[in-house]
């Protein structure tokens, strides 16, 4: 789609500047936007029972929630208890040798060290 800048007719009719659509593209562009627009409105549609309100899904859960019996555990049950009664011991890792401390200071100063440049 090129732009036409605004120009003056041999007859000395101004024409504004316009886009220029090659044939058929406007056709093209209109059956485009209303798929696009059907796509979008199906794509947003909100299903409805008779009576104009949206369904909801129905609860299967009954509240307050009630545990059985059998699955809680009887305060007088055996505790479990260590199997080993001897102290694990576990190897623990070499220290590393300290890092060396460098010798020189920053910014080096050349003037110092007797080197002429």
């Amino acid at each position: 789609m090129p732009f036409v800048r605004g120009y003056v007719r041999s007859d000395g009719t101004p024409v504004r500047a316009h886009f220029r659509w090659a044939s058929g593209a406007r056709q093209q562009m209109t059956i485009f936007a209303v798929v696009a627009l059907v796509a979008v409105s199906y794509g947003h549609s909100n299903a409805q029972t008779g009576d104009g309100k949206s369904p909801r899904p129905a609860s299967a859960v009954t509240y307050p929630i009630h545990f059985d019996r059998t699955t809680d555990v009887p305060r007088n049950a055996a505790q479990p208890r260590p199997t080993v009664s001897y102290p694990i011991k576990f190897p623990t890792p070499k220290k590393r040798p300290a890092l060396p401390k460098p010798t020189v200071s920053y910014p080096i100063d050349f003037s110092k060290l007797g080197g002429g440049r």
